[in-house]
């Protein structure tokens, strides 16, 4: 390896970490992650009402000082529901992207550093793999094997891969015919040490921005899934189930019992991409 690849690697990221903590872009990202990292953690601590509890005496009222999202069709306080339910969604999208991550990477760095044939077969099952609709294949995978957190895991993390293998790939491609690379195969080193000590920190910043970009669009699947009944179930207040749920409220009015979950996906969402865009400018600034 280089001096300017070490030199890079010990004291270049603090600089870009400096950087990055004074982005605005990705400082309002990291505020609006972080509550509701806060809210899946302690929420149920702090919600003003039983997230759980029905009660049919006050079931569709309106936002007021009691309830501050209202009530749903069963009465439920849709506030400590919106606050409570980020606690599901933020378990299983993150999980589910770091799998994706971890075997993303290892299938692009074997991808790009060995080419040839093995290049060619992982390539067309990749491809193949990304040809499908990750919901498709979610719905296909879930009725066959069942709906369940762990196969909502695994599915996820499964479609997601490929795409990750594909960026890694592309960034292992123009490392390989670099100098350090050489050298390290000249020293006789192991595959696995030129893998994962010498490519791979050269390779983690388009890794980051891509699975950080991944974890947005876990969310919205892991919602999809919800919403249409195949991914997290009954009586989680997940957000994609509770506006399955009452959906159909909105057509008399009742217009609360949706719109709040649904903004608490779209911040959420933003939020992600507002980190990736900020991680984005400072790598490639």
């Amino acid at each position: 390896m280089t001096d300017t690849q070490v030199t890079r690697q010990d004291h270049g990221w603090r600089a870009d970490l400096r950087r990055l903590l004074r982005s605005a872009t990705f400082d309002c990202g990291a505020v609006i992650v972080l509550f509701w990292v806060g809210c899946a953690l302690v929420g149920a601590q702090l919600v003003p009402h039983d997230p759980f509890t029905d009660d049919l005496m006050n079931a569709l009222l309106p936002p007021s000082s009691d309830h501050w999202f209202g009530t749903d069709q069963l009465g439920r306080d849709v506030f400590s529901r919106v606050i409570v339910g980020a606690r599901d969604i933020l378990t299983v999208a993150p999980t589910a992207t770091l799998l994706s991550t971890l075997l993303g990477t290892a299938l692009g760095l074997t991808m790009g550093y060995f080419g040839g044939l093995i290049d060619e077969v992982l390539s067309r099952i990749t491809d193949a793999v990304l040809a499908l609709p990750t919901v498709i294949v979610a719905l296909l995978a879930l009725t066959a094997l069942g709906t369940s957190t762990i196969t909502v895991l695994v599915v996820i993390a499964f479609s997601f891969a490929p795409i990750i293998a594909r960026t890694v790939r592309s960034a292992v491609l123009t490392e390989v015919g670099l100098d350090y690379v050489a050298a390290a195969e000249l020293r006789r080193e192991g595959t696995p040490y030129i893998l994962f000590v010498e490519i791979l920190p050269n390779v983690l910043p388009p890794i980051l921005v891509e699975s950080t970009v991944r974890l947005g669009y876990a969310i919205f699947t892991v919602a999809t899934l919800s919403f249409i009944g195949f991914g997290i179930q009954p009586p989680s207040p997940d957000w994609g189930l509770s506006i399955s749920a009452n959906y159909g409220m909105i057509g008399g009015g009742f217009w609360w019992t949706v719109l709040f979950d649904s903004l608490a996906i779209a911040s959420l969402v933003i939020g992600i991409n507002l980190i990736a865009d900020g991680i984005e400018s400072v790598l490639h600034d």
